[in-house]
Formats: C-alpha cells, sequence, structure tokens
C-alpha cells in the first residue's frame, strides 16, 4: 500500500484528467490524506466549501480512484485542517495530526452511525420549511410525537433535490436523541436489495428477517428503485407486514407516487397507501429565498438581497443546485477576497448549472398523449369526449404555465382554437387541482416525463 503522499498524488493526477483546469485548482489546491484508519481515509481540505464541494460534486470518482488503490478503502472522511499541518499529513500511512485545534467536530462526532446509518447533520433545526413542503414537515412532527401511532407508513415523494432525504433521516435523528431506547435503521432500497441478495447466496436469509424485523423504526429511501426486482419486493412486502402488526413506524421516500412506480406490486401499492402520501413540489420563490438566506447564514456569510433574489428566479426546483451555488459563491468571495456583484453572480451561475432544457409544444403534446393512452392527432380535432378533452386542456395548462406560451400561440399549436377557449382551459385546470390530489399527482409525473 503507499503512504498517504504516494496514494493522494496518483489520484490527483487521475482527477486532473476528468476535471477541468480551473475545477482542478479551485478544489484540489491544498488538499492532501492525513491518515488512514479502518479502511477510511480523512482527507485534509482548506475550508469548509471545499468540503461542502467534493462530498457533494467529487466524492463518487475520487473514492474509485481510491479504491482502485487499496481495496480496504471503504469511505472517506473530509476534515477542515490547518495548512501547518500538511507535513504530518504527509508522513506516511498513520501520519497523525491533532485535529483538536481546528475549529472542527472531533472526527468520532462526523462519522455516520453503523448501527443506524443516520447522518448527524440532517436535523429538523438546519430544515427549511415552506409552504411547499410544509404538509411533509407537520406529518413528520406527528411521527415524532406518536411513532407507530399516526401516519404509518409515512410515504414522502418528489423529485431529486427537493430534501426528501434531510426530512427523513431528521426524523430518525430527533428519535433518536429522545434516548427512548428504539432500535432505529436507515437504509436506501439497493442496499436493502444488496443486503437480501447477499443474504440468499450465503444461506443466512432467516438472519436477515430476524435483523430488519428487530428495528422499531424503519426507513427507507429512494424506493423506486424496487421496479422490477420481483424478490426483493415480496421480501419487503412481508417485512412491511411484520413491521406493521408490531405498530413500528416505516417511513418510505421515492421520487415518485408510488402509483407511478413502474411494475410495483399492486399489493405494496396498497400497503404505501394504507398510512400518509406526501408530495413535496418544487420550492416557491419565497422558499428559495428562504433557503438561500438560512444555508448562507449556517456557513456565516451574507447574501445581499439582490443577489438571493437572482439566485432565486434563476435555480428552480432544486435544492441541491441551490447549496452547491451557496457554496461556490462563497469559496469565490473568499478567493477573490472581495464581494462579487451581481454581474460576477450571474456569471457563477451560467458557468455551474446546466442549462435548461428546452421543450418544444409538439413534445409536451406527445407526452400528455402517450401518457393518457391516446393517438396524438386527436388532441388537434374538434371533438367534446371527455378522454380527449381533460389531455387537451393540461397540454394547454403546462404550455402555458411551465413555458409561457401566450394563449394566442397555444390556441393556434393546437388546431386554430380561439385564445379565450386556451383561458378557460387553463383555469378549469387550476379549479380542478384545487379539489383533485389525483390530478396533481399527474401532472407531476408529466412534468418529471418532459
Amino acid at each position: 500500500m503507499p503512504d498517504n503522499k504516494t496514494l493522494w498524488d496518483s489520484v490527483l493526477v487521475e482527477m486532473e484528467l476528468i476535471v477541468s483546469k480551473a475545477n482542478f485548482a479551485t478544489w484540489f489546491r491544498d488538499t492532501f490524506i492525513i491518515k488512514q484508519d479502518d479502511g477510511m481515509v480523512h482527507l485534509s481540505v482548506p475550508n469548509a466549501f471545499v468540503r461542502g464541494w467534493l462530498q457533494e460534486k467529487f466524492h463518487r470518482p475520487i473514492l474509485e480512484s481510491l479504491r482502485q488503490k487499496g481495496e480496504h478503502i471503504r469511505g472517506i472522511e473530509y476534515i477542515v485542517a490547518k495548512n501547518d499541518d500538511k507535513k504530518k499529513g504527509d508522513q506516511g500511512k498513520d501520519g497523525g495530526m491533532n485535529m483538536g485545534h481546528t475549529g472542527e467536530l472531533p472526527l468520532h462526532d462526523l462519522y455516520i452511525n453503523k448501527d443506524d446509518n443516520l447522518n448527524p447533520k440532517y436535523t429538523f433545526e438546519t430544515f427549511v420549511v415552506g409552504p411547499f413542503n410544509e404538509l411533509a414537515h407537520a406529518a413528520a412532527q406527528a411521527i415524532i410525537k406518536k411513532p407507530g401511532s399516526v401516519y404509518n407508513p409515512l410515504f414522502i415523494y418528489g423529485d431529486t433535490g427537493r430534501g426528501k432525504t434531510h426530512l427523513i433521516q431528521a426524523i430518525g435523528n430527533a428519535l433518536k436523541s429522545q434516548q427512548n431506547g428504539k432500535k432505529i435503521y436507515y437504509i436506501t432500497s439497493e442496499k436493502f436489495a444488496i443486503d437480501y441478495v447477499n443474504s440468499l447466496q450465503a444461506n443466512k436469509v432467516n438472519a436477515f428477517k430476524e435483523k430488519y424485523r428487530a428495528y422499531d423504526v424503519l426507513i427507507m429511501d429512494d424506493i423506486q428503485f424496487f421496479s422490477k426486482t420481483e424478490k426483493t419486493q415480496e421480501e419487503l412486502f412481508h417485512l412491511f407486514n411484520a413491521l406493521y402488526e408490531q405498530n413500528k413506524q416505516i417511513i418510505f421516500s421515492s421520487d415518485k407516487h408510488p402509483n407511478y412506480i413502474p411494475n410495483l406490486e399492486d399489493r405494496l401499492k396498497s400497503r404505501f397507501g394504507a398510512g400518509m402520501i406526501v408530495d413535496v413540489p418544487a420550492p416557491d420563490h419565497e422558499s428559495r429565498v428562504a433557503i438561500i438566506r438560512a444555508k448562507s447564514a449556517q456557513n456565516g456569510f451574507q447574501v445581499p438581497p439582490e443577489v438571493m433574489d437572482f439566485l432565486a428566479s434563476s435555480i428552480e426546483g432544486n435544492i441541491r443546485e441551490l447549496e452547491g451555488i451557496i457554496n461556490a459563491l462563497i469559496c469565490q468571495t473568499q478567493l477573490k477576497n472581495r464581494e462579487l456583484s451581481l454581474a460576477d453572480v450571474r456569471n457563477l451561475v451560467k458557468n455551474n448549472l446546466k442549462p435548461k432544457k428546452m421543450v418544444a409544444p409538439k413534445d409536451v403534446i406527445k407526452v400528455i398523449a402517450d401518457f393518457y393512452g391516446i393517438e396524438e392527432e386527436s388532441i388537434y380535432e374538434k371533438t367534446r369526449k371527455k378522454e380527449i378533452v381533460k389531455p387537451r386542456q393540461l397540454i394547454m395548462y403546462i404550455l402555458r404555465e411551465d413555458f409561457n406560451v401566450s394563449y394566442p400561440s397555444i390556441g393556434q399549436k393546437l388546431g386554430g382554437r380561439d385564445h379565450t377557449t386556451v383561458m378557460h382551459s387553463c383555469e378549469k385546470i387550476k379549479n380542478d387541482l384545487k379539489a383533485d390530489p389525483t390530478l396533481g399527482d399527474e401532472i407531476t409525473q408529466i412534468r418529471a416525463m418532459l
């Protein structure tokens, strides 16, 4: 096994090949391995912003590179350390340093607990509540007061980057802090499936069953990955029944409503619907401003109001992207040693965000026609059949709400209809949404497909 310096130098060579020169200079400068301990590589980074960026953007390629050079390596701890300690970190495999003077948490406080898999950074204290997620937050608070008694199971769904993992782990951490002896466990569906397959191969299925049935609170993330895994779904079904019958709390998350997860067994859909299913939609503008303000304050950084408003207007829907831009903003401010102008921030956003995919009206028509199982041509026909009218109205609504197409233009593209017809259709969908949760679910799925 190479010493710390040789190991990290070889990783840096690979990173330099896969990232731009500017990114490499910004995020990998002044990084080094402090020590290796029990399969963990303790990596020193110059500040908290670099730590957050490496964890979010480069963790996987870094870990893959390290594992290619040492099969025993299982993870990375990113530690903010003083640069004048670098020599200690370069002394070899076990070169150590005193972390007590860095202003950071001790190493043991940064570990994800192997007994419950909960990340200690996911708490309600750092969770921003807004109109978009207040129902999910209220359900979580109710569970903390009476786990297993209300909203069991709780199923939270929404697109990636909406804070679902933060919320469900915050429930686990809150219950854990109550010190009531409950056994809590967080796991992704992928890891659950791997555990199950491994138990089959090792002829230890009974041990697998006993392990999961012993938990008082089971939190399972990314349920959508159970699609097409017939045997694992069957095992989850039996586990669900065993926990539910004992009033043990079960919490799930997914990027889709259970009814729209492909190839998910009906009996599981029925179980998921027995408790409470909550959608976490995209955060509204005010919530995005609140998130920017909170995340900046957590890092001791003040963002001018005009910059907050610009960021909230430019980045829609994804909290992770907001956090990433804030980290980049703070880092660039430190590097330039001055407050960034609005022009600087615009440039930063342009260079760090993926361009929005442009969707043509014909794409919207095709997706919605396919979703409702009708022919595209029927959308343009002068018919009042219910099975055609609803999809047509939804097309008008989405073209107007999501892509800001003018009413006359929408009418022209849909068979030469009058703009007042389009306005009426959009208003009807808005009113129907207030009374029909299923319609909201359908629109969420259509938007995801787009």
